[in-house]
């Protein structure tokens, strides 16, 4: 039977409520726990039912309810204080107008293939979701000018239940997106969606697009699902990271390409764009083309022009994770891209480094994203680390230290993820401004005046909380599972809510080593049932649903949770997402991490949990490398990485024992009279204090915004003015150097012919060098010194301009510094030119560097 026509049923509200509509439709509701209260009000039970959704709450709710509530007068004074609450948010001068209101037209798009914002809005996978949605949130409070960008899945991703034997299943329900916090964007002429049309190899591609509003900022998500396409090309849109290699690129596209078509269609034209992981980076060829076609520009202008106001973010530490495509593929999607922007079929290859051997061929998303971006970086300070080393084939012979890879440390936003008794303590002995400035330390600092007996009994309340929900949720899945009536009855009495309880929480991937709390089981078995210091564990995560070895740690996790003397004690709990990890970061009292370093590039999970108070026993990697220090957790080893990973696990797995049975749980079970551990609050106080002001969103956005938003939009700006003048004197000078780089060269150095110098002396160096074709401010000439290594190489060394001293002929020029000799021990150094001109985002955009070869 073929629908002829839809219509839209609503809500009837009464006119006293009506506004519990508009609070719905806006995001801010899953960051202020008032606003969630006002809709746990209205019906308990149906809260929890709909994952604290409020639009799905409205639509399910009876009327008597709603009717009910409309002549409640304190409910109507709960309503009437949240709205005032939101409009206050929405109307208050932010940071971004206090500091940058003078920018004049300022606009940021935000890419990201997928957000979590809410449980309720299943457009999430894990992190990195979680991480956008953060990001976003912050952008709000901040003020920040920011849309963004990104696909409405049909069914989101997976839905994860275990088969008896343990062995992950997968589910893909259909999301009804009249109960989302989203609406269609229409064209105002006519209410007709607004579309946007791509075009694919013999048909035509289009997509509507959904506005949901996280506080102040609008997200705006594309949806393939219309009548108009192929039923193929609707289900491009389908599942979040589903399907095949034809399918991964076709999302690409949309979300790239498409999401510059849409904000053109919504006619917003950003001066940043910002690639979260190299998904989107397709936007970049739109956004080169359009400006191609409005200033009749060649590619390598439009690509000068709109690099320098891209941003590229990598949370990938190893090059496997990273999507690649075939080219054969490439050219089949995006073949005719080739002649609307008058490249070659190879020039565009070698944008996504096909020609390079470490590809193998492949056209490689990140390396074409550092490609079409003047600024990229990593998401912790050893995740820059680790993406220099990664990508320094890129630059040969650059050294790995300044490549043109930076880092930003992953946050996330407080007010989401600090449940709710803590943050009515925080409002109480803090003041309300960490919800405003939680980079704030002199508001953190505060957390001493917070009595340890008021703080321990809010942790409890947590710990009881997360323990009531474990055992619903546990007699939920066995239910599902039609188990037997025995096993649901023992559901309602698992775990302790006194017991020290470790959480795990995670996507299982092989290397975050869900199972090496579990390499000894025996010793194992002896921590977890003592009498006197009973200790319980809970898991919870998702493997890839192509990933066999996860799902296989899960198995043999499940299989040993059910060994008679453990079966109480450990708990997976199936299905993980952001409801979930509210329970879990707020309620247990360790949080575990154990991924083999360096392959956790941030990690986020730890951060929500110290938020609370809660202590991380993690192997310092990602976040935790920079955040560790003595008495806010425990580090599991000093950050050594083996070759022989069974000898790591071995190691570490004993060092995590010893943690656990010498430190850990003594300090948890040492009470004092009155029954609180002293000296574990103590190490939760110093755990708030010195982890909330730096690891959130908060910072972490004012970050993005100083180092890479405002350079890549006022360099954006300087490239497009005056019919992108700045733009073609830059690629000339680029020509020039280019073309007479082979000649450029040191002819001579001068040295001190002395060998051996005391701490603080100085000595002068000199080198002679030919700019043929050049003029010397056009190079940057430079010495590089620093302590000489077992190798021979010059170790951590420093860099130091030389002067322009003389002219000494119609292209030779004398170059001068000055050693200072800070250390002893063995030293040496050397000299190499660079190209040099102030427009250039770094000095190695060009990747022409020339060193002096002689041996000195």
């Amino acid at each position: 039977m073929k629908t002829i026509k839809t219509y839209k049923v609503v809500p009837n509200l009464p006119k006293e409520v009506k506004d519990l509509q508009r609070l719905a439709g806006n995001l801010y509701w899953s960051w202020d726990h008032d606003v969630r209260q006002l809709y746990r009000r209205l019906d308990r039970k149906l809260w929890e039912t709909v994952k604290q959704n409020p639009v799905e709450l409205l639509n399910n709710l009876e009327q008597s309810r709603l009717e009910t509530r409309a002549k409640d007068e304190g409910y109507l004074a709960h309503l009437s204080r949240v709205r005032q609450t939101l409009d206050n948010y929405l109307d208050q001068k932010t940071w971004f107008q206090k500091n940058y209101g003078d920018q004049g037209e300022f606009h940021i798009a935000y890419f990201s293939m997928e957000y979590g914002l809410a449980a309720s809005l299943p457009i999430y996978a894990g992190g990195l979701g979680v991480l956008a949605g953060d990001h976003l949130k912050s952008a709000s409070d901040l003020g920040l000018p920011l849309v963004g960008i990104g696909l409405l899945y049909q069914q989101g991703y997976f839905h994860q239940y275990l088969s008896t034997d343990g062995w992950q299943q997968e589910m893909y329900p259909e999301v009804n997106f009249h109960n989302l916090p989203v609406e269609l964007v229409r064209v105002e002429d006519n209410d007709e969606p607004l579309m946007i049309a791509l075009n694919f190899p013999g048909r035509t591609v289009y997509a509507q697009i959904w506005k949901t509003r996280v506080g102040r900022v609008p997200l705006y998500l594309l949806d393939s699902n219309v009548p108009q396409n192929q039923p193929e090309d609707q289900k491009i849109t389908d599942q979040l990271y589903g399907g095949d290699s034809d399918k991964r690129i076709r999302q690409e596209i949309l979300l790239g390409i498409g999401g510059i078509r849409a904000l053109d269609a919504l006619n917003i034209r950003p001066q940043v764009c910002h690639m979260n992981e190299g998904h989107s980076a397709f936007m970049a060829l739109e956004r080169a083309r359009l400006l191609m076609l409005e200033k009749g520009l060649s590619f390598p202008e439009a690509q000068e022009a709109t690099r320098g106001g891209n941003v590229f973010t990598s949370h990938t530490p190893v090059a496997a994770g990273i999507d690649e495509f075939e080219p054969q593929m490439i050219d089949h999607y995006l073949g005719a891209y080739y002649d609307s922007l008058k490249i070659s079929q190879q020039e565009f290859h070698a944008l996504g480094g096909v020609n390079r051997e470490q590809t193998q061929g492949k056209f490689n998303m990140a390396i074409f994203a550092m490609r079409m971006a003047g600024y990229c970086n990593g998401v912790s300070k050893l995740h820059g680390k680790v993406a220099r080393q990664m990508w320094h084939y890129l630059w040969p012979d650059a050294l790995e230290n300044e490549l043109p890879i930076g880092y930003v440390t992953n946050g996330v936003h407080i007010r989401t993820w600090i449940a709710e008794d803590i943050a009515d303590l925080f409002d109480l002995y803090l003041g309300p401004r960490w919800h405003e400035n939680p980079a704030d330390t002199t508001i953190w600092s505060r957390i001493a005046n917070l009595p340890d007996e008021e703080l321990w009994r809010a942790h409890e309340r947590r710990r009881e909380h997360l323990v009531a929900f474990v055992r619903n949720r546990l007699k939920e899945q066995l239910i599902k599972s039609s188990a037997g009536q025995a096993d649901i009855e023992a559901a309602t009495n698992v775990l302790n809510p006194k017991a020290l309880t470790i959480g795990f929480a995670r996507r299982f991937a092989q290397y975050k080593r869900a199972s090496l709390l579990f390499r000894d089981l025996e010793r194992l078995t002896r921590l977890l049932n003592n009498a006197d210091r009973p200790v319980q564990i809970l898991y919870a995560g998702k493997a890839h649903p192509r990933d066999n070895i996860g799902k296989g740690i899960i198995r043999d996790i499940i299989t040993t949770i059910r060994h008679s003397d453990l079966r109480n004690k450990i708990v997976f709990l199936e299905d993980y997402d952001m409801r979930v990890a509210s329970y879990l970061v707020s309620g247990v009292d360790v949080w575990l991490n154990t991924p083999r370093r360096p392959r956790e590039a941030s990690g986020t999970s730890g951060m929500k949990a110290a938020a609370n108070g809660v202590l991380n026993l993690s192997i310092p990697d990602g976040w935790w490398d920079e955040a560790y220090q003595n008495q806010i957790g425990w580090s599991i080893g000093r950050g050594e990485i083996y070759p022989d990973l069974e000898e790591q696990d071995q190691i570490e797995s004993e060092a995590l024992y010893y943690l656990l049975e010498k430190e850990v749980i003594p300090l948890f079970y040492n009470r004092k009279g009155n029954g609180v551990p002293t000296d574990w609050i103590d190490m939760m106080k110093n755990c708030i204090q010195k982890i909330n002001p730096i690891f959130n969103t908060h910072r972490m956005v004012e970050e993005y915004f100083v180092h890479y938003y405002l350079p890549a939009a006022q360099r954006w700006n300087r490239l497009i003015a005056d019919d992108i003048a700045a733009t073609r004197t830059l690629l000339e000078w680029k020509a020039k150097v280019s073309n007479n780089w082979h000649k450029v060269k040191f002819v001579q150095v001068q040295t001190d012919q002395n060998t051996e110098y005391k701490v603080g002396a100085e000595f002068k160096v000199a080198a002679t060098v030919d700019v043929d074709g050049l003029t010397p401010e056009d190079l940057c000439v430079q010495v590089y010194y620093g302590p000489i290594g077992s190798d021979g190489e010059i170790e951590n060394g420093s860099l130091v301009q030389m002067n322009l001293q003389k002219k000494l002929s119609a292209n030779r020029h004398l170059f001068t510094a000055s050693i200072t000799c800070s250390t002893t021990g063995q030293h040496g150094y050397a000299f190499r030119i660079l190209p040099a001109n102030p427009e250039s985002t770094h000095p190695l955009e060009m990747g022409l560097i020339h060193w002096y070869e002689e041996n000195i």
